[in-house]
């Protein structure tokens, strides 16, 4: 079920990422790969502003997926009850962004300093929440 609710967060996490990086703060390149499936038309940006717009985007994304997250893992996945629900969701937060904030500066980098496709920089993000996010939630956030 962990996977599933995760699935889910990171599938509109996603969808949302792209679609503030083509239409809100352009960070999207002709060579990734929704750009290229849907068709896209993309404000040509260089490395630098690429690299501050997909941080921007994934820290907005991040604001509205995690909460997809924070619901499916409490509904479906792990057992409420540890602590009150205000502080369940602020140690959610906290947790998911401390994972995020490593993500999105170890993309932001990615896209700086190597050039990498936004898409594939993006991936490192999500990588490394995954890593983080099910232990931490497990042991801290929720009743097992």
């Amino acid at each position: 079920m962990y996977a599933i609710a995760g699935g889910i967060a990171t599938a509109f996490g996603i969808v949302l990422f792209h679609l503030f990086g083509w239409k809100l703060l352009p960070c999207l390149q002709e060579d990734d790969h929704l750009v290229r499936v849907l068709g896209l038309e993309v404000k040509d940006v260089d490395n630098a502003i690429r690299s501050r717009n997909s941080m921007l985007c994934n820290a907005l994304a991040f604001v509205f997926s995690n909460f997809v997250a924070y619901m499916a893992n409490r509904l479906w996945v792990f057992e409420p009850g540890r602590h009150h629900i205000a502080l369940e969701i602020l140690y959610f937060y906290a947790v998911s962004g401390i994972s995020v904030v490593l993500g999105t500066v170890l993309m932001g980098f990615l896209i700086k300093k190597f050039g990498m496709l936004t898409t594939y920089a993006y991936g490192s993000n999500i990588l490394t929440a995954v890593l983080i996010n099910f232990v931490v939630r497990k042991y801290l956030i929720f009743s097992g």
